[in-house]
C-alpha cells in the first residue's frame, strides 16, 4: 500500500491535491482508520483509463526516476490540454485579476 507522501511524488502532485481527489472519489484509495492508503495495482488500472494521445498507456514508475516522472508529467499535460484533440485554453485572467491586487 502506497501512503499520500509516496503517491504524490511518483506523480509529482501535491499531497493536497490527492487528498481533493480522494474527497470527490476521483483515485481508487482505502481508508484504514482514517488513514487514506492506495493500491498500487488499482493506481495502475486508474492512470490505464488516462490514455495520451499516443494511445500509450500511463505507467507507474516501479522506482523514482526522473526521467519517468518528467514523462508522466507531459503525457499527463497531454491529456488535459489537448482532450478530444481541442485545446482546452486557461482563463486570460491572472490570479491577481480573480482575487484583486494586494
Amino acid at each position: 500500500m502506497l501512503t499520500v507522501k509516496e503517491l504524490s511524488a511518483w506523480l509529482n502532485i501535491k499531497p493536497s491535491t490527492l487528498y481533493l481527489w480522494v474527497s470527490e472519489n476521483k483515485i481508487p484509495c482505502r481508508r484504514i482508520h482514517g488513514l487514506v492508503r492506495f493500491e498500487p495495482e488499482a493506481i495502475q488500472a486508474w492512470l490505464h483509463g488516462f490514455e495520451n494521445s499516443h494511445g500509450k498507456p500511463f505507467i507507474l514508475p516501479t522506482r523514482l526516476d526522473t526521467r519517468d516522472v518528467e514523462q508522466l508529467i507531459e503525457a499527463a499535460k497531454s491529456e488535459v490540454y489537448t482532450r478530444g484533440g481541442e485545446t482546452i485554453t486557461p482563463s486570460p485572467r491572472t490570479k491577481e485579476e480573480q482575487h484583486g491586487a494586494r
